[in-house]
């Protein structure tokens, strides 16, 4: 998925993946999946997408300081 956020474009197929999360099973209303990447140019975002009782109804990215970043790794060892 690519997105462009003030001029910047992440791509998930062009980024680094650096840790990813799933709740529940394929065809889980309530299951989604977290994925979290680095571009080239080191910003990072998080991929989201889930089920329509998750709370990411539909496919999306958003972008997150390395702060956030660092700090989703540690919660998601």
């Amino acid at each position: 998925m690519k997105k462009t956020i003030a001029s910047v474009e992440y791509d998930t197929e062009a980024s680094e993946l650096l840790g990813k999360v799933t709740a529940g099973s394929i065809g889980d209303p309530a299951g989604y999946e977290e994925c979290l990447f680095q571009t080239e140019g080191g910003k990072y975002f998080l991929y989201t997408n889930g089920g329509e009782e998750s709370p990411y109804t539909k496919e999306d990215i958003k972008r997150i300081s390395k702060a956030n970043a660092e700090k989703w790794l540690e919660e998601h060892k």
